[in-house]
């Protein structure tokens, strides 16, 4: 019987054991925390009227037209929308965007019908102060916690959207003359050649501006500005042909070069790349293919005027005296110039033109302090994007700034005008062009690709250094494999 008892003791602590172990291994393999991407959660059963939820609703797509309207990412309008319905306690709200348009859906649980709203962006413009002014009023929306009424919101929404611009139309056009105007003296070239831009700047927006009240579509309307500024540029050309030399005027190539930089200035190439790293590739395709067919646009003209020009025999070149280099004192103070200017024409607030001005040469010393150490294309320039991305967060998050603006008016110097001006030139200048345009393309396309993705990486380190808030990482989920 003692045997017997003894037996049945030491089956029970093996089995005990057995359990033991497989109780760790369990604990080791199974998952016992909520998935790390959640698939879909209901929204709560809200206690709000319907007609709460409605004016919210309307508010939230009238703030996300807006801010997609001025060129904000994808990302920024969804973490925007969801702060905003947070703070008027309207849980369950899901935003949805394709570039065009934007969706709101509010889940308002069991016992209540669901509520899905969809506006179309009509417009899309430049205006930082309208935008930054967007920005202001959600924040104190939020940092009031909803007090200010909905319908109160919603009129000083309206009246920021409706305001007028902060200066005249003629001021925005000096800024592109400032801009090209910045870009020449990059390429430390006489002052003629500075006036001569700018010049070609101002008729290339009147030309841009009577198209858009005709409605051309942009495509013909980059053309025709570039035809504009590439034909002032031949004609220096055919001067010098004739015996007729305008002192000063020794590169008259960069004219086209700045007329690139200024036509290019505007795209939302940034944004574009935003959209694709956080996940938005429907928004992000759109806004890419709307760079490509400006882009060609504006390459179409200047092939056209090149290719005219070489058969009638001007002798049309590519100026040796730019050379490849920018010095650092010319490069810094031409970016200098081209950040006052992007800001004027982008309706940023005369007190922070100094701002842009600042943060667009603290790019261009970067990149050319990066750029003895970097052959690879697209490289020293991405380097150069990433304190870029950097600088733009940071004065979104100090100062309100939008920031895209401070970002897009960092890089613009960095646009790679005179690959694009080289690998046009050699196409309509060569039987061979193609293979022999491919050098030169494929380095404007790896700058591209290298300021887009730089930008990118800088407002992504700045917000995991300086944190990100509850709705602004649920805007990020959608970049985010399911684990």
């Amino acid at each position: 019987m003692a045997e017997r008892n003894e037996g049945s003791e030491n089956t029970k602590q093996s089995r005990r054991k057995s359990r033991s172990i497989l109780t760790i291994a369990d604990g080791v393999l199974r998952g016992t925390a909520a998935p790390t991407q959640v698939l879909s959660v209901a929204g709560s059963d809200g206690q709000q009227s319907q007609r709460h939820v409605r004016l919210v609703t309307d508010l939230c797509l009238r703030v996300g037209e807006s801010m997609l309207a001025t060129g904000a990412s994808a990302a920024d309008v969804v973490a925007m929308v969801l702060r905003l319905s947070a703070a008027y306690g309207v849980d369950g709200m899901h935003v949805d965007i394709t570039f065009t348009s934007i969706t709101v859906s509010v889940h308002r649980g069991m016992n209540e019908d669901p509520m899905s709203v969809m506006r179309i962006v009509q417009v899309r413009t430049t205006d930082y102060t309208r935008l930054q002014n967007v920005y202001l009023l959600i924040e104190e929306i939020i940092e009031g916690g909803g007090q200010l009424g909905v319908e109160q919101a919603r009129q000083r929404l309206t009246a920021i959207l409706t305001s007028p611009h902060p200066y005249r139309r003629w001021v925005v056009t000096l800024g592109k003359a400032i801009l090209t105007g910045g870009v020449v003296v990059l390429f430390d070239v006489g002052l003629v050649l500075v006036f001569v831009a700018a010049v070609s700047a101002v008729i290339s927006d009147l030309i841009t501006r009577q198209l858009g009240k005709w409605s051309v579509p942009g495509f013909f309307a980059q053309m025709t500005a570039a035809v504009a500024t590439t034909s002032i540029a031949v004609s220096l050309f055919w001067l010098r042909s004739v015996g007729i030399e305008v002192p000063g005027s020794d590169a008259p190539t960069v004219i086209v070069i700045a007329g690139i930089v200024m036509l290019l200035s505007g795209l939302g190439l940034t944004s574009a790349a935003r959209d694709a790293i956080d996940g938005y590739y429907v928004t992000a395709t759109a806004r890419g293919m709307e760079v490509f067919m400006l882009t060609l646009g504006l390459a179409v003209g200047i092939s056209a005027v090149l290719g005219i020009a070489l058969r009638v025999g001007i002798p049309v070149d590519i100026s040796t005296p730019l050379g490849d280099g920018i010095g650092l004192v010319s490069g810094v103070a031409g970016a200098a110039l081209i950040g006052c200017g992007f800001a004027l024409t982008s309706y940023v607030r005369l007190r922070l033109v100094p701002l842009m001005a600042a943060a667009t040469a603290a790019v261009m010393a970067v990149f050319l302090l990066v750029s003895p150490y970097v052959d690879q294309p697209g490289l020293a320039p991405g380097i150069a994007a990433v304190a870029a991305g950097v600088i733009g967060h940071l004065t979104y998050r100090w100062l309100k700034v939008p920031e895209g603006a401070t970002t897009t008016a960092a890089i613009i110097g960095l646009i790679p005008g005179l690959a694009v001006y080289r690998a046009l030139y050699v196409l309509v200048d060569s039987s061979t062009g193609v293979l022999e345009a491919l050098p030169a393309a494929v380095d404007a396309l790896a700058t591209g690709i290298g300021l887009a993705a730089g930008t990118a990486i800088g407002v992504f380190l700045a917000r995991r250094i300086f944190g990100l808030d509850r709705q602004a990482m649920i805007a990020a989920r959608r970049a985010r494999g399911v684990r």
